[in-house]
């Protein structure tokens, strides 16, 4: 198995959690890859530190698979450096099996620490017991969105600037909902073109926010509300 770029199961966005695997074993990311994938799981594949940091700028993870002996930064190292910064949940993999290396892992913010080799069952049954432990329901979103002159029903799926109702197209409107959903947080394209049906190439959506950004936008050149993000896509900053 080549060290290729990271592959990502895409597959249809129906809620499966989806798993970021971090190992420079190309044969053990694979095999990892089509176990978990059989268990319900969307996978996103990482060889090193690097590529995890990548993958995390663009994707939200519900659990990363993280092996702790990997060239360059090491897995204790990376997840030290992630827990300043996000909580998403982190199981260890290493085949160092003392107490002092759990408890060390541990230290680190691993919620959990497997030693290789050990029973795909196991670690699956470990993946979602942390799953269930860390299960929030969503923080409520408010009725209405504020941006500017405009505001946006989000139960209705209706946009108003005052009492004029402003007409979008269905893409258009999917699109707003899409980044509503997740409003201050950046939106790949593949994310926004998947939920809002838009067929084409990434350039499509692109067009799209472009029409979307004249109707909503008070100037198309420096947008205030929905806001490009630089090699991943798009976020909606409302007041």
């Amino acid at each position: 198995m080549s060290n290729a770029s990271p592959r990502i199961e895409t597959g249809e966005e129906t809620g499966e959690p989806h798993l970021l695997v971090v190992d420079d074993d190309a044969r053990l990311r694979e095999l990892l890859r089509r176990y978990l994938v059989d268990q319900g799981f969307r996978v996103t594949l990482a060889a090193e530190a690097r590529e995890a940091r990548a993958q995390l700028q663009i994707m939200d993870f519900d659990l990363i698979l993280l092996d702790v002996m990997m060239p360059g930064e090491t897995g204790l190292a990376l997840t030290a450096s992630l827990r300043e910064k996000t909580r998403v949940p982190i199981l260890l993999l290493t085949a160092m099996a003392e107490p002092h290396d759990r408890i060390n892992g541990l230290e680190h913010g691993a919620d959990d620490y497997l030693v290789k080799p050990f029973e795909p069952r196991e670690l699956v049954l470990r993946i979602r017991n942390i799953l269930n432990r860390v299960e929030t329901p969503p923080p409520p979103r408010a009725a209405e969105i504020s941006l500017g002159a405009c505001r946006l029903d989000v139960a209705r799926g209706e946009l108003r600037r005052g009492s004029e109702m402003i007409h979008l197209t269905t893409s258009e409107m999917a699109l707003l909902m899409a980044l509503a959903r997740r409003q201050g947080e950046a939106v790949t394209r593949e994310t926004l073109a998947s939920e809002a049906a838009i067929g084409g190439s990434f350039r499509t959506v692109d067009v799209q926010m472009t029409r979307l950004r004249r109707k909503l936008e008070p100037g198309v050149k420096f947008p205030r509300y929905l806001q490009s993000v630089r090699g991943v896509g798009y976020v909606l900053k409302p007041d």
